[in-house]
């Protein structure tokens, strides 16, 4: 799944601080889970933007990196 764009952040970001409104209710306004909102929250808060992080690849098994111990 991609992340959500920064604009679309930033309209959740701008509904949650404009009103007195929960976010519980900006969450359904904007059809997001409400964890997701806590997120970008806490991100903006803790870091100062809210930029999608990178999201993370495939990981490798720990077998991986030993054949000759397998066989």
């Amino acid at each position: 799944m991609k992340a959500y764009s920064l604009e679309f952040r930033k309209k959740i970001i701008k509904a949650y601080e404009q009103g007195d409104t929960s976010v519980r209710k900006v969450a359904q306004r904007f059809d997001v889970s409400k964890a997701f909102v806590q997120k970008i929250l806490k991100q903006k808060q803790t870091t100062g933007h809210i930029q999608p992080k990178k999201q993370g690849g495939s990981l490798k098994s720990v077998l991986h990196s030993s054949p000759d111990k397998l066989v």
